[in-house]
C-alpha cells in the first residue's frame, strides 16, 4: 500500500469518530465538518514528512478542534474558548489527546452522530443524504449521482436537513438505555435504506449507485462494533452481506434482470456469504428473533442451496409466517406466496394473494407474481393482463424487460404475435 493510499484510508476510517467528537465539542454540524476537513489538509501536509501519528483519529480530533477554535478567534465571535493550556501546542499534545480519547468516547460519539442523522423530523431521503455526507464523507456530487438528482438539488436537501437538526435543538448527549433502544431501530433502518438505494438500482444505474451498498455494509459493520451483542444488528449485517453477495449474478450481459433460481451461483461472493452465515447463526443463538434476523435466515437458506432445487422452501415459508407475525405487511404476504407456490402449487399461492389486490394495486411485483401464477395455471389471458399492468408499473427498464420476456413467452406459447395489443405497453 502506497503512502498516499494509506493516508486516504486512515482519513476515511477516522471520519465517523473524528467528526462526531468535533460535533460534541462545537455542537454544530457545519463547524465539525469544516474542522475535520482542515485537520485532513494538515495531515496530508505533515504525515508524509513526520510519519503517521500513533492514533490518527485522536490527532485529527485535536488538530481539527484547535483549527476551528482559531477560526472562531479570527471571526471574533463571542464564543467561550477552552483554557489556554488546552490550546497550546507546547509539549506532547498528541499524547495528551490520545489519553483523553478512549474507545468509550468514540463509541458514544459515533452513536450520537448516527442518531442525529436519524432525527425523526427528517424525511427518510434527507436522513440518508445527511448520513452519507456527515458520517460517510461522500461528496455532494457522489450522493447526487447515486440518487439521480442534480448537485444543486442534493445540496439543498442536505442543507435543509442540517437546518432542521439545528433548529430542532437536538440534544447532543448520548441517549439513555431506553431511548437508545428506540433510536437504534431508526439507525438500523437508515442503514438498510442506504443499502436498498444501491441494491434496487437498474443495470444502467449500478455503477453510480453500487457504492451505496458498500457504504451500507461499512456502516452496518460499524454499528455492529458499537452493539456487538445485539442480535438484530447481527441480522441486519448478515442480511445485507448475503444480498450483496449475489450482486454480480443479478443481471445478464444485456442488462436484463435474472431471477434467483436462474442465477449463476458460481458468481456469488463466497467470502460475503460465509461472513453473513456466521453472523446469522450467532444471532439466532440469542433466541431474541427480529425482522432483520428472519429476513437474513431466509437469505441464508437460499445461499446454502448449491442448486435451486436444493432450496428448503418449506422452511422459507415458515420463516415468512414468522416475519408476518413480527412485521405484518401485504408485501411480506406476497413474498410468502412465492414460497407457497413452491410447496403447495400456484393455485394455493394465488388464493393467498387475491385479498392483497386493493392494497398492492400500484405495486409492480404484485402483478408480476400474479401473472406468473396465472401462467402456470394456464390462465393465459388473465396472465397477459397482469403482465401488462406490471410493465406499466415498472420502476426500471430492467424490471419492464423482465416482465416483457414472460409476456413474449406467453404470447409465443399461445400462438399470438408478440405485438398483440397491450403487449408492448
Amino acid at each position: 500500500m502506497t503512502e498516499q493510499v494509506w493516508i486516504e484510508a486512515a482519513l476515511s476510517s477516522a471520519r465517523p469518530q473524528a467528526v462526531s467528537a468535533l460535533l460534541r465539542y462545537f455542537r454544530d454540524l457545519d463547524t465539525a465538518e469544516e474542522a475535520f476537513q482542515e485537520a485532513c489538509l494538515r495531515a496530508l501536509r505533515t504525515w508524509p514528512k513526520n510519519g503517521p501519528p500513533r492514533d490518527p483519529t485522536a490527532w485529527l480530533i485535536f488538530v481539527g478542534r484547535n483549527a476551528a477554535v482559531d477560526a472562531v478567534r479570527r471571526r471574533k465571535k463571542q464564543t467561550e474558548l477552552p483554557d489556554e493550556d488546552k490550546l497550546s501546542d507546547l509539549g506532547d499534545a498528541e499524547d495528551a489527546a490520545v489519553e483523553r480519547l478512549d474507545g468509550a468516547d468514540y463509541r458514544d460519539d459515533i452513536l450520537r452522530l448516527l442518531f442525529i442523522c436519524c432525527h425523526p423530523d427528517l424525511p427518510a431521503t434527507q436522513q440518508i443524504a445527511l448520513a452519507l455526507r456527515i458520517v460517510s464523507g461522500l461528496t455532494v456530487r457522489q450522493i447526487a449521482r447515486a440518487f439521480l438528482v442534480s448537485e444543486a438539488a442534493m445540496e439543498q436537501r442536505i442543507t435543509r436537513a442540517k437546518s432542521k437538526v439545528g433548529g430542532a435543538g437536538v440534544p447532543f448527549e448520548t441517549p439513555g438505555a431506553v431511548e437508545r433502544s428506540q433510536r437504534l431501530a431508526a439507525v438500523a433502518a437508515m442503514v438498510y435504506l442506504i443499502f436498498n438505494e444501491g441494491y434496487s438500482a437498474g443495470v444502467n444505474e449500478r455503477q453510480a449507485r453500487a457504492p451505496l451498498c458498500e457504504e451500507a455494509i461499512r456502516l452496518g459493520r460499524l454499528l455492529l462494533r458499537l452493539f456487538p451483542t445485539e442480535p438484530e444488528i447481527m441480522g441486519l449485517v448478515a442480511l445485507i452481506l448475503l444480498q450483496h453477495a449475489r450482486a454480480d449474478a443479478r443481471f445478464d450481459a444485456e442488462g436484463n434482470a435474472i431471477l434467483l433460481d436462474d442465477q449463476d451461483r458460481s458468481q456469488w461472493k463466497r467470502p460475503l456469504i460465509s461472513e453473513g452465515l456466521a453472523l446469522i447463526d450467532k444471532a439466532m443463538r440469542h433466541r431474541r428473533p427480529g425482522a432483520y434476523q428472519v429476513q437474513a435466515a431466509i437469505a441464508a437458506l437460499h445461499a446454502r442451496a448449491a442448486r435451486p432445487e436444493d432450496t428448503d422452501w418449506v422452511q422459507i415459508e415458515l420463516l415468512y409466517r414468522s416475519l408476518e407475525a413480527l412485521q405484518p405487511s401485504p408485501v411480506i404476504t406476497l413474498n410468502r406466496a412465492v414460497a407457497v407456490s413452491k410447496t403447495e402449487g400456484p393455485a394455493a399461492a394465488l388464493d393467498l394473494i387475491e385479498p392483497l389486490a386493493e392494497k398492492l394495486s400500484g405495486y409492480f411485483y404484485f402483478f408480476g407474481v400474479k401473472g406468473n401464477l396465472l401462467m402456470q395455471l394456464g390462465r393465459k389471458e388473465e396472465a397477459r393482463v397482469a403482465f401488462d399492468r406490471a410493465i406499466a408499473l415498472a420502476n426500471t427498464a430492467a424490471e419492464a424487460a423482465h416482465i416483457r420476456m414472460h409476456l413474449d413467452r406467453l404470447m409465443a406459447d399461445a400462438g399470438t404475435p408478440v405485438s398483440a395489443p397491450g403487449a408492448a405497453r
